[in-house]
């Protein structure tokens, strides 16, 4: 919804880079997807809209905010995914519970399956374009925010091994920036997994060199500073790129790829179908109580 809450002149330059936003923005909704200014910014450097440079990103946000402000770009298309509000639940009436109850009622839909799978992400913004892939899938979604913290690896740990002691194959799918550090975090997640006796593959499938060379995202230079850049610059040269500037499209398609490899679908499809015959017979019961 757009609303206006101030008023400003903007010129004919700033008012055409708010109508290229807005057909970003329009892209995101028709795929129900909010957006990230990292991730409205990347479709307009890879149009030649604006530089990759860190100044135009802090003056596309100035641009966003003023003309949020001003009604011309809606609210609800760009999030933060890092300052949300803890809202406690509460529900208008009982009814409004069940309806809760049962829209959130899952079986373990991996019951069955040879593998166990969990989607891992290197940054927060990336969150939203993951997480109808994983309710979907019913798949666990981690958040590092960069190297991950041990406790969080330890726990980690406890899932993989219950799926282990279960005669599964465990997978670890990994979504994280091509530059020094984003390639060692796989090495790093891999390495820290096995040190609690973890035994599974953990895969990344984005960012590869590979995908940089067939969808072309803008580049970055590598950072020089992190300890890791020499080795980095020896393998892939001095330009570095982020994993967020992937269309969400393909981010979403690479996911499903990967997921459904390891997946016995028809298995899944029959705890669903048991989903279903759960919530019918619950309602039965409560319009009988009614």
């Amino acid at each position: 919804m757009k609303r206006r809450f101030m008023t400003k002149n903007f010129g004919s330059a700033a008012r055409e880079r708010i109508d290229l936003c807005n057909e970003v923005i329009a892209a995101y909704l028709k795929m129900g997807l909010r957006l990230t200014l990292r991730q409205l910014y990347y479709p307009l450097v890879t149009k030649n809209v604006i530089a990759n440079r860190e100044h135009e990103y802090k003056g596309l946000g100035k641009l966003l905010s003023d003309a949020r402000l001003c009604g011309l770009v809606d609210w609800s298309a760009i999030e933060d995914r890092v300052r949300r509000p803890d809202v406690p639940q509460d529900f208008e009436d009982l009814n409004e519970l069940v309806n809760a109850a049962l829209a959130s009622y899952r079986l373990p839909r991996w019951r069955g399956q040879k593998n166990y799978v969990e989607l891992w992400v290197e940054k927060d913004a990336l969150s939203g374009v993951l997480a109808p892939l994983g309710r979907q899938y019913h798949v666990t979604i981690m958040v590092n925010r960069g190297y991950s913290s041990q406790s969080a690896m330890y726990e980690s740990a406890q899932r993989f091994n219950v799926a282990e002691e279960d005669g599964r194959s465990c997978f670890l799918f990994y979504l994280g920036d091509h530059d020094p550090s984003g390639e060692d975090m796989v090495r790093d997640v891999r390495d820290r997994l096995e040190r609690f006796n973890c035994d599974l593959e953990v895969r990344k499938i984005a960012l590869t060199m590979e995908q940089v060379e067939q969808y072309d995202p803008p580049p970055n230079p590598a950072k020089m500073s992190d300890s890791r850049a020499q080795n980095y610059v020896a393998l892939h040269g001095d330009s570095s790129w982020e994993v967020d500037a992937l269309p969400p499209d393909v981010l979403q398609q690479l996911i499903r790829d990967a997921v459904e490899e390891v997946l016995d679908q028809a298995v899944m499809d029959e705890v669903v179908a048991e989903e279903e015959l759960d919530k019918t017979r619950l309602r039965e019961a409560l319009e009988k109580l009614s």
